[in-house]
């Protein structure tokens, strides 16, 4: 019986601690490192990033010169998951970012840019946009230098409103790593290419 209550106190702190891990502000040179994953060697050096501060503020971790923008890893989410996406596309979505942060969900959000789109307000790029998804388990992420073992692409270029008979492409894809068009006709309308 004695062992039994051990064990249960131990598994009960192991819990608790992996819990706490997760929500936990990493260093801003880690954040920094964990979200220029994705991106090209060559661009590391002078890419923007975005992240948290002690506080869990998102805020801009590092000012940038190249063509594209980086997010540090959430650190309430489940899983490792970072991206960097074209400059042009900041505006699309710097305002996805203040829509959740006013509570809004996501078919809320997509409405409401939708419409700013349409309306003329929120600028979207004229030509193809990319963006590049790296993403892993919080098993395969050593924190204490930013790597992550495992990792996979997912990448994505927003051509909004092409269709699939502008382009070409099937709205499903049909084989793995397949390029396909997603929300075809839209404002988000976006070619996906996942991980084989």
């Amino acid at each position: 019986m004695k062992n039994l209550f051990l064990l249960l106190v131990l598994s009960s702190f192991a819990g608790s601690f992996a819990q706490g891990e997760k929500g936990k502000i990493l260093p801003k040179e880690i954040q920094i490192k964990t979200a220029l994953l994705p991106v090209p060697e060559a661009d590391s050096s002078d890419t923007m990033v975005y992240g948290y501060n002690a506080d869990g503020d998102f805020v801009v971790l590092r000012e940038g010169t190249s063509n594209l923008v980086c997010l540090s890893d959430d650190p309430n989410r489940e899983g490792i998951s970072v991206s960097c996406y074209s400059k042009k596309l900041e505006p699309f979505m710097k305002r996805g970012r203040e829509l959740r942060a006013q509570g809004k969900d996501v078919m809320e959000i997509r409405k409401i840019r939708g419409d700013e789109v349409s309306q003329g307000t929120l600028d979207m790029p004229k030509e193809p946009s990319m963006m590049y998804v790296y993403y892993g388990s919080d098993e395969d992420y050593d924190s204490s230098t930013g790597d992550l073992a495992n990792g996979k692409f997912r990448y994505v270029i927003y051509i909004p409103f092409a269709t699939t008979e502008s382009t070409g492409l099937p709205d499903k894809p049909h084989a793995k790593g397949m390029p396909w068009l997603m929300d075809p006709g839209t404002h988000r309308a976006h070619i996906m290419v996942g991980p084989n």
